[in-house]
């Protein structure tokens, strides 16, 4: 069962998902060819660190890193490392935070130079799914109904949607209840209540949806090698509707009831 947050705590998630995604918007303006992911790592830990927060994925469960890398057919999970961006690559940033003990987490996949049509298309679908999915966040809908817009948007473009990995609640830990699948029927599965907070994260693939995990036992690929793209937010459910974390409260100063 996911836990209900205050609106003292939904205030630190804001600052935490609100270095995160400015650390993004460096981080994708840095991604160009020649510069290995590496050096985005260290640029994401230092940004992270200088606006006093601390970086989310470093330790967590093993993971060697700051920043989630992952390059073309590489969905989630890719390790920095001495690789080198290449023109016409695509390449999916994902990162987190921790402020005060509460945490943020986002992901946006971008192109390194200029890159096909082919790729361009796949990464604005994926990146509307995602807005799909946030559409649906209002009190009374149901997880199911998230899962059930990204999946329609992202197949009517021709697209699958990856299975095995899902979003997820977060709060004082980077992954809390409930699950939140990319694809199902609406109507189902846990009720939104205001106060939930979960990060949304579609993955996309041009070809089938069947992955594999590398030998690094953290990068995940397409099975058909296809191009992937990932595009994540935090989200809180408010009476009102949505609250995107990273972006300043939407609402006014109406005050957020039951939260």
């Amino acid at each position: 069962m996911s836990v209900q947050k205050s609106w003292a705590e939904m205030q630190k998630m804001h600052r935490a998902c609100e270095i995160v995604v400015d650390t993004l918007g460096v981080l994708a303006k840095a991604a160009q060819p020649g510069v290995t992911t590496r050096e985005l790592d260290k640029l994401a830990r230092e940004r992270i660190e200088k606006a006093g927060a601390k970086p989310a994925f470093l330790g967590y469960r093993g993971f060697p890193a700051t920043l989630c890398i992952s390059v073309n057919d590489e969905v989630i999970h890719g390790i920095p490392g001495t690789r080198k961006l290449k023109e016409g690559d695509i390449v999916s940033l994902d990162l987190g935070a921790i402020v005060e003990g509460y945490y943020g987490d986002s992901a946006r996949t971008v192109g390194v130079g200029k890159v096909s049509p082919e790729a361009q298309a796949l990464m604005k679908t994926t990146e509307e799914a995602l807005h799909k999915g946030i559409a649906q966040c209002s009190p009374g809908k149901r997880v199911g109904d998230i899962g059930h817009a990204i999946q329609r948007h992202a197949e009517a473009k021709g697209y699958s949607v990856v299975r095995e990995f899902v979003g997820h609640g977060i709060g004082t830990s980077l992954h809390e209840d409930p699950q939140v699948p990319n694809y199902g029927s609406p109507g189902r599965r846990e009720r939104l209540v205001p106060g939930m907070c979960i990060a949304i994260e579609p993955m996309v693939n041009i070809g089938g949806p069947e992955v594999r995990t590398l030998e690094d036992e953290w990068t995940t690929v397409t099975v058909d090698h296809s191009l992937s793209a990932h595009f994540e937010l935090s989200v809180a459910i408010l009476p009102v509707g949505p609250w995107i974390l990273s972006e300043p409260y939407p609402y006014g100063e109406e005050k957020v009831q039951n939260a």
